[in-house]
């Protein structure tokens, strides 16, 4: 399969779908809602659309909890809605990615249900399950981003299972070959569809650190899952992915690896290594922290924010940059970069020129 790098010509604009365009009046965005907008959106100069997840999920984290990869979630609609969606897309010459979320599924999916049964079933091996200590507590002292530990115990296998986000989001266990396989099946399904590529969801956090130890104490709890992440087989996983899967189809894939440097990203994004188009990086993201985390009042500095953003233009020569001011999990730009009370408009405005004359693929 050719691969013409279309993306690097190419505007990209998020819809995050339950609040983009409500059709039927029931409160929640939809598929048709979409499609009554594409018109506004070809002449907004858009050429690739992303959808945030539209998996079966019960929303736990906002659809990054999927239930059933192969369909539609019913509040936004149907696969028949989404193949028109899709065909109205291409008609107007534009291109739409997809959400990928294989890091993790829901603990509704049908894996996972199956897994938590027993010890010696067809899927008992795709989750992380790890025995506890002597005394019965965790295997190790991993946080997860969203509660104190990374590990959720089960009655039935006398196990506890690894959840690097919420509890009803078990991670997979990508060692196990047959786990890889059915993602990659999964993947070529959307692919043959007719969709133009994915957004992958943490995907720096796939290979997890062998024997599970500790995380150093000096390590704040909310990061120790970091700590398990981006370990000895992450790229060769996506060398495989990239194989498997994107080799066959001229798609366009960025991920998202948040703590990774530009030096990480390069092996990323070098086209000759075969692994991703470009990343989603934090760098930028993480200037402004405080006690608030990104929603603290402290200001960034620009002489930070100009190093950041010369550093990963000028490191990625043989990749590509993905740029960003701003997503589902980050607050508005004009606020953070700018000053939304006085100069709103020439805020704005500055942001976006900024934004468009770097060398990257722009998201909005």
């Amino acid at each position: 399969m050719e691969h013409t790098e279309w993306w690097k010509d190419s505007v990209v604009y998020q819809i995050y779908p339950q609040s983009f365009q409500d059709s039927n009046g029931d409160g929640v965005g939809d598929l048709q809602g979409i499609i009554h907008r594409l018109p506004y959106l070809k002449k907004l100069g858009v050429d690739v659309i992303w959808l945030n997840p539209i998996y079966k999920s019960p929303l736990i984290d906002n659809g990054y909890d999927i239930a059933d990869y192969y369909n539609i979630d019913p509040r936004y609609g149907t696969l028949e809605d989404f193949k028109e969606l899709l065909f109205q897309v291409h008609k107007l010459h534009m291109r739409l990615i997809m959400d990928l979320v294989v890091n993790h599924t829901s603990d509704q999916n049908v894996w996972f249900q199956e897994s938590k049964k027993s010890q010696d079933n067809k899927y008992s091996d795709f989750y992380i399950w790890q025995d506890p200590k002597k005394d019965g507590s965790a295997p190790n002292n991993w946080g997860s981003t969203f509660t104190d530990s990374a590990w959720e115990y089960v009655p039935e296998r006398k196990q506890y299972y690894l959840h690097l986000f919420a509890k009803e989001q078990p991670d997979l266990n990508w060692e196990n070959s047959e786990v890889r396989q059915a993602i990659y099946k999964m993947m070529r399904y959307w692919f043959d569809i007719g969709i133009d590529g994915f957004r992958m969801d943490v995907i720096s956090l796939l290979s997890k650190l062998p024997g599970f130890p500790d995380a150093p104490e000096s390590l704040p709890l909310h990061k120790n899952y970091y700590y398990g992440a981006s370990k000895p087989r992450e790229h060769e996983f996506l060398q495989e992915m990239y194989t498997e899967v994107f080799s066959k189809y001229d798609v366009m894939t960025v991920g998202e690896a948040a703590n990774t440097n530009s030096d990480q990203a390069i092996l990323y994004t070098d086209p000759t290594r075969k692994e991703l188009n470009m990343l989603f990086q934090f760098d930028h993201m993480h200037l402004d922290y405080g006690k608030y985390g990104k929603f603290s009042d402290v200001r960034f500095k620009l002489s930070d924010l100009r190093h950041v953003l010369t550093d990963w233009q000028d490191k990625l020569v043989n990749g590509w940059n993905s740029l960003y001011w701003s997503n589902h999990d980050q607050p508005r730009p004009t606020t953070r970069f700018g000053n939304e009370k006085i100069y709103r408009v020439e805020s704005a405005k500055m942001l976006g020129t900024l934004l468009h004359m770097m060398k990257g693929t722009p998201y909005m």
